[in-house]
């Protein structure tokens, strides 16, 4: 790549730096006018990425930068419809679109690989931010309002509702959430004290006026920066951001910035409560967290020892404080909030325990200072340090973007940098940096003199108690209750009235058709023609290898895969465990610990994990694969190959106490991450009902598997239970395994052959007399389950039996997901219920459609927008125009693109399970030429309302609250 930094007239150009390590050409640019910043990552990718981002620091807890970010997508000066965002959303091929609110900063983020859909999001984005209309029925659609109960009985007690008002409560339910925003509170009195996202008991203190004062001025050009990355030029995308926003706008006088947080002269130790509903017990709940304030997160160097630091002391099993806290009896696990947070302006390092009691915060605190005083004194060993610099080199090169577009990965890298007014390419720059750090460590008294200073002499310590509350809930909702009656009876029948009348002005403007045509679009005419196919080639000799040539930036990426042998009833719900674990124990004559240290040292990470897919042209037989991989620099290539072979044949499942250690951390991380992936886990449960595929996913890592792991964390308390448990594990890896091994090779295309080559005495073995995998010995679940868990909101389900992609209805059930979404689930659901997120899906794995609801106060009513949605399908309500953007829905989905790796790695599963690329290029042809007759006969077809399935994750007492639905529906209460 040539250097270069043309740039628009409106601009100048302040420096541009070429980073080899990730192949970009960073370039900083400052307008001349508002003095917004623009940061241009310049690559040959053709995925263009843009962000546009506001320094927004609240000062209280109500929200209002989280609330603006919402209700600055429902329409804009150009764009006046009622909801241009989610309405685009349909209407591009954009490979990632969003928006986010952090704790000091709001981004609107887009990715497409379609320079017409590039553009066309560029200007509803850009008008969206900086134009937004701020309707007051918005305001109250996405934040807050008061409505009556019983709409038109002024008698009838007030409620409130809202997006993000409910969307929080959700949050807050999360022990996680709770638990970060209360050191946070403690460590700072600065903007950090507060909670960015709102605590539902502030939001409603926001009013209209004061969203639009902080619109006016924290949305400015002046507090903006703009990131950009992809073969798109700066100077092109300065000449949009000038037409289409800047040249309204002279410079802004308000200057944003956080403050420095108050510096401690003492420790100090607090201790709040936690709402507990799903349990009388209080015991091993409680959470002891122990917090400092670092330095600044932009200066380079400080943050790198911060990491360096971070990680010699928590990066693994064998890192002496994680040793201490997993091994602990203060605690069942370490805490959630283990690490360096390193986003905000100033850093925090934490550590802790959770599954505690309250009375042992003082010897929590001198467990974790007892660590710290023997680091400080006798250092690290030497190769402990190479690890952690070994560990800082991969990350650094890695090129991700399976979940997120690696461009947005770098740009959001850079960003807390420059909303701090500091240079941003310097974190992504890290060569240099790390390349100075490792002549430092060769100082011996450099890495304790660095736990010293950070950490035992650092006096800014809050050593946090979290402790279980089965009140707490009920005294919330109580206040809740009495703030609303305070509320109304200070209010007049004609308030009153307007308050009614402002629902049934929002019910309007829901209701309302927008005129879409105002709205740039793509059409099915700007799709590419066909999907990329990664090149690979196979090896047959000894040994069944598959290369895959890829840009992998001096990474290899292996995979050592078998089929899975039938499997017993017993063992079924071990595998995952034993997955989960075989990376986690010793090896032959190395303990557990010696092989985390090896870990460390050789690769950037190892897993075992499981692959289950039905046999093609059938709902029964289950075709079944167990891999293991890793990744490593191309330079410990032959080292990872030599311990990728110990681990699959010489694991040590008789460290018992080590098994004990990682049921129960694997038990509290999946009871800690219930009430954030709720819908997953509804949809999965009721999906559950109708398939052998979906019912065996449940059963391995739904809720009926968390219901499991908690039982047998409780069971292996026993000496003979733990030892029958070890026992079981190591019987696993004996039988698990039927066939020849495959190896799967990626890397880049100079190195293939070595690579290859490595291979040579890696598991290779036939076992003939195995049968593979094709029946699995579970009956399918519960078709109406209700499942009471610590949550303040619902999460429902409801799910049909379908056909999967191979059947000719197979891409119209796909497409019809995204139709019900679009035409009616999104506002039935998210603007008129208050969910955070609903919608419709179908799994053409399994063969079942589901429908899904995310953060919601309601319950019966959201399974009745269910059912509605259907209707309004088959009274043919939706247009043609409709029915294109819910293709293009589809289409952008398909063809996103990942990272290098993964691309590979999928394209290799499909191949496994006789999936072909030519089998998803004729899906694709099928979804483009799906028809408005498909979708009739397939709606027609598969949703008699006496199949379907319910599942709803629901808070505890809802079974006494919402008895009369509950036995209506004939749902069997169930609790994790």
């Amino acid at each position: 790549m040539t250097l270069g930094h043309t740039h628009h007239d409106a601009f100048e150009h302040i420096a541009t730096q070429h980073i080899a390590s990730l192949a970009v050409d960073v370039s900083h640019y400052r307008h001349k006018k508002t003095g917004a910043l623009h940061y241009h990552l310049a690559s040959e990718s053709d995925e263009n990425v843009f962000l546009v981002a506001l320094r927004t620091v609240p000062q209280d807890s109500t929200g209002v930068a989280h609330i603006l970010e919402h209700t600055a997508l429902c329409g804009s000066k150009k764009y006046p419809v009622r909801d241009p965002f989610f309405m685009m959303l349909r209407r591009s091929l954009n490979t990632f679109m969003n928006a986010f609110t952090s704790s000091d900063w709001t981004a609107y983020p887009f990715a497409s690989q379609t320079p017409k859909d590039f553009e066309n999001l560029l200007r509803i984005y850009l008008d969206a931010v900086f134009f937004s209309n701020l309707d007051p029925l918005d305001f109250a659609q996405e934040g807050h309002r008061i409505e009556l109960s019983e709409p038109g009985n002024a008698d009838s007690p007030l409620v409130y509702k809202g997006v993000v008002f409910n969307e929080m409560k959700g949050a807050m339910s999360s022990v996680n959430s709770t638990l970060w925003q209360a050191l946070s509170g403690e460590l700072f009195d600065n903007t950090y004290h507060y909670n960015s996202g709102g605590d539902p008991e502030n939001i409603t203190d926001l009013t209209y006026e004061q969203l639009k004062r902080f619109y006016q001025t924290h949305y400015h050009p002046s507090n903006a920066i703009f990131m950009t990355f992809g073969n798109i030029s700066a100077a092109q995308h300065q000449a949009h951001f000038e037409e289409l926003a800047l040249k309204e706008f002279d410079k802004s006088d308000v200057h944003i910035e956080v403050d420095l947080a108050s510096a401690y002269a003492e420790p100090k130790r607090v201790s709040q409560p936690y709402s507990l509903d799903d349990s009388d017990d209080l015991s091993a709940k409680t959470h002891h967290v122990v917090g400092w304030k670092l330095g600044e997160s932009t200066d380079l160097m400080a943050q790198l020892e911060a990491h360096l630091i971070t990680n010699l002391l928590l990066e693994n099993s064998a890192s002496p404080l994680m040793a201490a806290l997993e091994t602990s009896d203060l605690g069942t696990a370490p805490s959630p909030l283990c690490g360096l947070e390193d986003s905000m302006r100033e850093m925090v390092f934490c550590c802790g325990v959770a599954g505690s009691e309250p009375e042992r915060a003082e010897a929590v605190e001198a467990l974790i200072l007892g660590v710290l005083e023997t680091c400080a004194t006798e250092g690290f060993p030497s190769d402990s340090v190479d690890a952690v610099l070994h560990q800082l080199e991969l990350h650094q090169r890695e090129i991700t973007g399976d979940g997120m577009p690696y461009g947005l990965n770098l740009i959001l890298q850079g960003l807390s940098a420059a909303t701090h007014y500091a240079d941003p390419v310097q974190l992504l720059n890290l060569e240099p940096a790390i390349a100075a750090l490792k002549d430092k460590v060769k100082d011996p008294n450099y890495l304790p003199g660095l736990v010293q200073t950070l950490l035992l002499e650092n006096p800014h310590r809050v050593t946090l108690t979290l402790r279980p509350d089965t009140e707490l809930t009920a005294q919330k909702q109580a206040a809740e209750a009495q703030k609303l009656a305070a509320i109304k009876a200070s209010l007049t029948q004609a308030q009153l009235l307007a308050i009614d009348e402002q629902a049934n002005a929002l019910i309007a403007r829901q209701a309302k058709v927008d005129d879409s045509s105002i709205l740039p679009k793509v059409t099915k005419e700007d799709v590419a023609p066909h999907l990329h196919e990664p090149e690979s080639q196979r090896l047959e000799g000894t040994l069944d290898v598959y290369c895959y040539p890829a840009g992998t930036n001096g990474l290899v990426y292996r995979e050592m895969i078998a089929p899975i042998a039938a499997v017993d009833s017993d063992d079924l719900a071990v595998v995952p465990l034993y997955a989960d674990f075989l990376t986690e124990v010793g090896l032959a004559d190395q303990d557990y610990l010696d092989v985390q240290r090896r870990q460390s040292a050789t690769v950037g990470g190892i897993h075992a994990h499981t692959l289950w897919r039905t046999e093609r042209n059938t709902d029964a037989n289950i075709k079944a694969y167990f891999a293991l991989s890793s990744k490593a620099l191309v330079a410990n290539a032959e080292k990872q190959v030599a311990l990728m072979n110990d681990t699959l044949a010489k694991p040590k499942f008789t460290e018992h106490k080590r098994l004990k250690e990682l049921v129960s951390q694997r038990t509290q991380r999946r009871l800690n991450s219930i009430t954030g992936s709720g819908h997953s886990l509804a949809m999965s449960a009721a999906a559950a009902a109708h398939d052998p595929l979906a019912n065996l996913q449940d059963y391995l890592s739904g809720l009926r598997s968390t219901q499991a792991l908690k039982a047998l964390n409780e069971k292996l308390n026993s000496t003979s239970e733990l030892e029958a448990f070890a026992e079981q594990l190591s019987g696993i890896h004996r039988r698990l395994c039927a066939g020849s091994w495959q190896h799967l090779v990626i890397g880049e295309e100079q190195h293939m052959n070595s690579l290859a080559g490595q291979l040579v005495g890696a598991a290779a073995t036939s076992v003939s007399d195995r049968a593979r995998l094709t029946q699995v010995p579970l009956d399918l679940a519960d078709s109406k389950q209700l499942w009471l868990t610590n949550t303040q909101v619902y999460f429902c389900a409801k799910a049909y039996k379908t056909v999967n992609s191979d059947h000719e209805d197979g891409a119209a059930l796909t497409v019809l997901g995204g139709l019900l979404r679009n035409g009616f689930l999104h506002r039935a659901i998210r603007e008129q219920g208050g969910a955070y997120g609903g919608g419709a899906s179908q799994d053409s794995g399994s063969g079942v459609f589901r429908f899904y609801s995310y953060r919601d106060p309601r319950f019966g009513g959201t399974l009745d927008d269910f059912d509605a949605s259907l209707d309004w399908l088959r009274r043919n309500e939706f247009t043609d125009e409709a029915l294109e953007e819910a293709i293009l829905g589809v289409i952008a989905s398909l063809d996103k693109p990942g990272s290098p790796a993964g691309t590979c790695k999928q394209h290799f599963h499909n191949r496994l399970f006789d999936r072909t690329h030519q089998d998803r290029e004729a899906f694709r042809q099928r979804i483009l030429a799906c028809s408005r007759e498909d979708i009739e006969r397939a709606a027609n077809r598969y949703f008699d309302p006496c199949s379907a399935s319910i599942a709803v994750v629901a808070p505890k007492g809802t079974e006494d609250t919402e008895s009369a639905l509950v036995n209506t529906l004939g749902l069997n209460c169930f609790q994790v």
